[in-house]
């Protein structure tokens, strides 16, 4: 018996396994055999992943588990002792900081604490990298308005970040990463200490930004409730442009969203959600029911 399974994204049919070319070209981001130790505590032992073009790959483990580690040597923060960094098919492994500037123009950053400047209203904090890049105010200004809305937080854009809750923030942060419209987007721990439906707010952003602007990313999270929102969701525009959150349900399978779980620097899981709940690794299930 076949199951009639549709899938789910405009154009995104993949073939599991191999790394295809072709529509996809490279993929945006890919480690090989990635080894980092400080002193003699090992960080990532022999890490191996791609993240596909429009994918978002979901980073699960504890803390000290290597997840933001990930981030930080994609952004060229951190270098590796041994292996391979690729972005968008570039090895960056060697890259000085001059050249990392570049490919870190392409990458959006998305913080824990959303990171804004106190001193500055939300306009001039969305508008920063622009600001310094000395782009003509009327483009910033038209830059600044489109991001806010996509955070719909268009009427926040005179406030000061300590006038705003801190989903509000996150979600100003998210904005701001977004400036200059990065292909890849780097979310590290975005929903920390947000009660859930302010979390559920940020997970939503995520899902638009992968299904609605085609990004790449990276969200690295140990909060069970993201990877459930993640991994089955999907969003859709209707006819006047609004946004419609669905569910995969039974006949959908999510092509765009897989799973990788650190433990101690390995990769103990890659895969999808479905897979890893099925998973009899006594750590995983642990880790899934949150203990």
């Amino acid at each position: 018996m076949t199951l009639d399974i549709e899938v789910v994204h405009h154009h995104h049919a993949y073939e599991t396994g191999e790394t295809l070319v072709g529509e996809f070209g490279l993929p945006a981001i890919e480690f090989r055999n990635v080894e980092l130790a400080f002193d003699d505590q090992v960080i990532l032992d022999n890490i191996s992943f791609t993240v596909r073009r429009g994918e978002t790959k979901i980073v699960l483990g504890g803390s000290g588990s290597g997840k933001s580690t990930i981030i930080n040597l994609i952004l060229g923060l951190l270098k590796p002792d041994a292996g391979t960094i690729l972005i968008d098919g570039e090895d960056v492994t060697d890259f000085d900081d001059q050249e990392m500037m570049r490919i870190r123009k392409n990458i959006g950053m998305v913080f824990q604490e959303g990171a804004l400047f106190d001193s500055l209203s939300v306009y001039e904090n969305v508008a920063y990298r622009l600001h310094e890049e000395k782009v003509d105010e009327e483009e910033v200004e038209h830059e600044v308005v489109r991001m806010l809305q996509f955070v719909n937080l268009e009427d926040a854009i005179d406030k000061m970040p300590s006038e705003l809750s801190g989903g509000m923030r996150r979600r100003v942060g998210i904005a701001r990463a977004l400036v200059g419209n990065p292909s890849i987007v780097l979310f590290d721990e975005p929903t920390a200490g947000l009660d859930p439906p302010t979390a559920r707010t940020i997970c939503e952003l995520a899902i638009k930004l992968r299904d609605l602007e085609d990004v790449s990313s990276i969200f690295v999270t140990h909060e069970m409730n993201n990877l459930e929102y993640l991994s089955s969701e999907y969003a859709t525009l209707d006819r006047v442009g609004e946004v419609h959150f669905e569910l995969e349900g039974e006949r959908l399978c999510l092509l765009n969203t897989e799973v990788i779980m650190l433990k101690q620097g390995d990769i103990i899981f890659s895969g999808k959600d479905e897979q890893l709940r099925q998973t009899e690794d006594p750590y995983i299930r642990r880790f899934l029911r949150g203990k």
